[in-house]
């Protein structure tokens, strides 16, 4: 079988944030002033395909999500976007660009100008890249929300009108008015009830059908991922620390920190040895731990994992793990 070429590949991305900078000068840490939030990451997504990117809170997914669009600029490392640098592309040429590459954000309730009409809202991109008249703009604006479950009626109302799901629904038709290749989905039913999570899933997989469409999908919800991902890479404190075939990570997790994360999933059935529940917090960005930095939470830990950082192992075809379990030993 073919692999599918990569339509966006990032090296070495190193985004930290200086706390001394704006308001957040007036926090004053115990331990340093710069968060870590994405540390020396190296991830591909190939095209057609949905990589699912779990972790806790604060492990930094949302921060990477927006550094493969360039939401943010990266301090050090490539993303590179079907083989263009993003990150040496000049404004305009990064404005030309950037309607290939679009995102659906976590929150439907503050994505969304409560000031500007659904059609405004849906329309804005068109308006940027195309300048499309205003007729054709409106066409197109309702083919996407009939897309997404809304319709013609739902134009000229502002979202406070809508429910959760019925914004997020905007949302999504915003995203897709452009016909993107690559869409980010950042933790896009967390806010949503459990029924309406399951509405949207089910039109994001007919959307990528349709579209043809290339998705990140960052959430903390270990069901969803696995319901739509064709690979998951596993992020903790800032790296990746595994990264496979969807089907395969979820049977056989190889990273200590990845299993913790299957075992505190609800199970009905109670039998088989289960790998031991993820104590403690995360430790702080501000001052991550050196060596492995799950050291301090695995139960695994050795010496070794607390001075030497852990590379990546293939432990099966297409399947990495950072963690000295599956090399020299702890």
């Amino acid at each position: 079988m073919t692999v599918a070429a990569p339509l966006l590949r990032a090296r070495n991305l190193v985004k930290h944030f200086d706390l001394r900078h704006g308001l957040a000068r007036l926090v004053q840490p115990q331990h340093g002033h710069v968060v870590r939030a994405v540390d020396d990451v190296e991830l591909e997504i190939r095209r057609g395909e949905t990589l699912g990117l779990i972790g806790e809170s604060g492990s930094g997914k949302s921060t990477l999500g927006r550094l493969a669009i360039r939401l943010l600029d990266a301090d050090a490392g490539e993303v590179r976007f079907d083989g263009t640098d993003l990150l040496r592309l000049e404004p305009a040429e990064l404005v030309r660009l950037r309607r290939r590459m679009q995102i659906i954000f976590q929150d439907p309730y503050a994505s969304l100008n409560p000031r500007r009409t659904v059609e405004d809202i849906v329309g804005l991109g068109l308006r940027i890249h195309e300048r499309s008249a205003a007729p054709s703009t409106r066409d197109r604006v309702v083919d996407m929300l009939e897309r997404v479950g809304l319709s013609a009626a739902h134009l000229h109302r502002y979202p406070h009108q809508f429910s959760g799901g019925q914004r997020q629904r905007i949302g999504i038709a915003r995203a897709l008015v452009l016909r993107p290749d690559f869409v980010v989905c950042d933790e896009p039913v967390s806010a949503l009830d459990v029924s309406i999570q399951a509405q949207i899933i089910a039109l994001l997989n007919e959307l990528k059908r349709d579209f043809g469409l290339t998705y990140l999908f960052i959430s903390h919800d270990l069901s969803v991922v696995a319901h739509l991902a064709d690979r998951i890479a596993v992020m903790y404190l800032g790296r990746i620390v595994e990264t496979g075939p969807a089907s395969r990570l979820i049977e056989a997790p190889a990273h200590p920190y990845t299993q913790a994360l299957f075992a505190a999933v609800p199970r009905i059935d109670a039998g088989g040895e289960r790998p031991p529940r993820l104590q403690g917090d995360m430790p702080s960005a501000l001052d991550p731990p050196a060596g492995c930095r799950f050291h301090t939470r695995c139960p695994h830990a050795g010496e070794r994992c607390r001075r030497v950082e852990p590379a990546p192992i293939e432990v099966a075809a297409g399947h990495t793990a950072a963690c000295h379990l599956h090399g020299d030993g702890v």
